[in-house]
């Protein structure tokens, strides 16, 4: 049992609200998290992935809402998405706050029919696999820290080596795969993608020529950390352009894949406004293209493109429990200079992060940095580069060198 660094939150947002959404792919520990209130709180517990359930709630939804016993955990909401109009008649005539804990394998927010079901009246709480921070059994402050120029962030008091930080990488998030070896991690990620693909995807839409998809995965793995090309991708796996839309949009339903959106603003500059490409989770990443431990310390390209992607997932989740709360955009100008990682908070001050898999830094990994601290000036808060290296070190004002496991020793 992990905990979840996320509760904290979720129990306020029951306090207030009538009905929340704990939002997230499947096997990221939703359903465990959602009954740790059985006993708390007293939530009654409910499961449509129960054939039984499922069939109860589908004959007639009024009388299942009506009839079930409130407080309620209601489990993967999405194989039945007529019930939130049928949640938002009940929450409608009695407010209550936490009288619905609903859990979702699929973001309603991406489903047209469901967008505006429960529009103020429903909280909304993403659950990603585990951070580092919750595998060590600590609640990480690096997004806090880098907004707070009161703060210094702290080197940290381990040397981590490049081959335990690829490790991490390989095995990624997922509680379930914690511990397992190389060959019983290997059979968990080939039943999970099997059940994704015949019931997730199946339950969501019809879709042809579904044996396309696994071909689809891997070559989205084999480009993760790229700006995503459609046309490219489409012309690579023999799909028209409209197909592979609407397939990447089912994978972004479902929490597989995940899009990066460029930031920009008013500043006189051409950029380029494409998103980037992210998969989920690292581990799954690893075995969609095959990596081991060996393979992942000879490929320096693809493993500088996947540890980008390991530490945009690391932020994507700090930020769902940090007070900041920043979006998180990627910079790229015409001209050529660009930002892997750019965090915004709300009052439009920024944090520029620049990711390298070396253990030395020279000069040069600062000019994207440099260039977008000279264009937005007072909005640019710091800009970091996070590398293989064990130093923490200044590289002018505002500049910094961090070892990749300041994300979690913070």
């Amino acid at each position: 049992m992990f905990k979840r660094n996320i509760k904290d939150t979720l129990k306020k947002a029951l306090s207030r609200s009538p009905v929340v959404l704990i939002n997230g792919a499947r096997q990221v520990g939703k359903t465990t998290l959602a009954r740790e209130f059985l006993k708390e709180k007293g939530y009654n517990y409910f499961t449509f992935d129960d054939e039984i359930t499922y069939l109860s709630a589908k004959n007639n939804l009024t009388s299942f809402i009506s009839d079930i016993p409130k407080p309620v955990i209601l489990d993967e909401v999405q194989r039945i998405p007529e019930i939130f109009l049928a949640i938002k008649s009940d929450v409608d005539k009695n407010r209550i706050p936490g009288r619905y804990l609903l859990t979702g394998s699929a973001n309603p927010l991406l489903i047209p029919r469901l967008g505006d079901s429960l529009a103020g009246r429903m909280e909304i709480i993403d659950l990603m696999p585990l951070s580092q921070g919750e595998l060590l059994g600590k609640k990480e402050k690096f997004v806090d820290s880098i907004f707070n120029n009161n703060e210094s962030i702290k080197e940290p008091k381990q040397i981590l080596s490049k081959k335990d930080l690829y490790e991490k990488i390989l095995i990624g998030g997922y509680p379930t795969v914690q511990g397992l070896d190389d060959e019983d991690r290997e059979a968990w990620m080939r039943n999970y993608l099997n059940l994704i693909l015949k019931k997730d995807i199946k339950d969501l839409a019809e879709i042809e020529k579904i044996s396309e998809m696994p071909n689809l995965l891997r070559l989205l793995a084999s480009r993760i950390s790229n700006l995503l090309n459609v046309a490219e991708i489409s012309r690579d796996c023999k799909l028209v352009t409209k197909t592979t839309h609407r397939y990447l949009a089912l994978l972004e339903t479902i929490f597989i894949i995940y899009r990066q959106n460029p930031w920009y603003t008013n500043i006189g500059l051409r950029v380029t406004k494409a998103p980037k490409l992210y998969l989920i989770d690292t581990g799954l990443l690893s075995y969609l293209l095959d990596f081991n431990l060996e393979r992942e310390l000879k490929d320096s390209v693809q493993m500088g493109k996947t540890l980008e992607n390991f530490i945009v997932s690391e932020l994507k989740k700090q930020a769902t429990w940090s007070k900041t709360i920043p979006e998180i955009y990627h910079f790229r100008a015409t001209s050529g200079e660009e930002v892997d990682i750019v965090l915004e908070n709300r009052s439009g001050q920024i944090v520029g992060i620049e990711i390298k898999n070396s253990e030395k830094i020279i000069k040069d990994d600062f000019k994207g940095l440099k260039f977008l601290q000279e264009k937005t000036k007072d909005k640019f808060l710091k800009g970091i580069v996070l590398y293989t290296g064990s130093q923490s070190l200044p590289f002018g004002e505002n500049l910094y060198t961090l070892p990749i496991n300041s994300l979690w020793e913070n």
